[in-house]
C-alpha cells in the first residue's frame, strides 16, 4: 500500500513514519514536509509550501492519507494562525488527496473534539473532524488521544507536570484518563489506514491507554 502522511516531523507523525518505515505492507509512503527529511527506502518527502500545496502533484494519489499534524498557541501565536495549521491545512490535504482518488484517511484529533465546544482548542478539532466527513472518504478514522506520552522536540506548557502527576496515578485511573503513549497512537493510526474499513469510526482514549 502507499501512504501519504501529513505531519511527519511532529511527535505522533515520527513514530507513524517509524512504524510504516518497518511495516511490509507498506510499499510507499509520501510525507511531505516544510523542511528536508533523511532519506530512507520506501519514504518520499517533497518540500512543501503548506499555504500552496502542489495540486497537481502525482503523489496526491494513494490507498490513504495519515494527518497527524498540528501545532500549539503558544507556537502559532494567534487563533488565525493555530486554525490554519490544525484545521485549514489537514482539510486541504484530504480535499486534493480525494480528489486523486484517494479514499482513505486516519487523523491525530483529541479526546475533547467538539464542534460545539467552548474551548478554542476542542472546537477546532472537532470543526475538522465534521468538515471532514463531509467530503465523502470511504473509510474515515478520527483518532482522539488525551495527553500523548513521548519526548516532543518543543515542550509544551503545563504538560510535563501533568505527564508526571498521571505516570503516578495511572494504575488507579480509568482507561480514558490515562497517558496515550505516543507509538500506540502512531499503531493504531497506521492500522486504521491499512484496514480501510467502510464508514467513520472513532478510536477514543481508552483504547490508546
Amino acid at each position: 500500500m502507499k501512504l501519504i502522511l501529513i505531519g511527519a516531523t511532529g511527535l505522533v507523525g515520527r513514530e507513524v513514519l517509524r512504524l510504516a518505515l518497518s511495516d511490509t505492507r507498506v510499499t510507499a509512503i509520501v510525507a511531505p514536509v516544510r523542511k528536508p527529511l533523511p532519506a530512507q527506502p520506501k519514504l518520499h518527502a517533497p518540500l512543501v509550501d503548506f499555504d500552496r500545496l502542489p495540486a497537481d502533484a502525482p503523489w496526491w494519489q494513494a490507498d490513504a492519507v495519515i494527518c497527524t499534524l498540528g501545532t500549539t498557541m503558544k507556537v502559532a501565536g494567534t487563533r488565525q494562525a493555530f486554525r490554519r495549521v490544525d484545521h485549514d491545512y489537514p482539510l486541504a490535504a484530504a480535499r486534493l488527496a480525494l480528489a486523486a482518488g484517494t479514499r482513505t484517511y486516519a487523523l491525530n484529533s483529541a479526546a475533547g473534539a467538539n464542534a460545539a465546544s467552548h474551548f478554542f482548542y476542542n472546537r477546532v478539532k472537532g470543526d475538522l473532524e465534521r468538515d471532514l466527513e463531509t467530503l465523502g472518504f470511504a473509510s474515515l478514522t478520527h483518532v482522539r488521544p488525551g495527553l500523548i506520552g513521548g519526548e516532543r522536540d518543543v515542550a509544551r506548557a503545563g504538560e510535563g507536570a501533568a505527564l508526571g502527576i498521571l505516570r503516578v496515578l495511572g494504575p488507579v485511573l480509568p482507561r480514558r484518563w490515562r497517558i496515550n503513549p505516543a507509538p500506540r497512537i502512531a499503531s493504531a493510526l497506521l492500522e486504521a489506514a491499512l484496514a480501510g474499513t467502510p464508514g467513520v469510526h472513532v478510536v477514543g482514549p481508552e483504547q490508546l491507554a
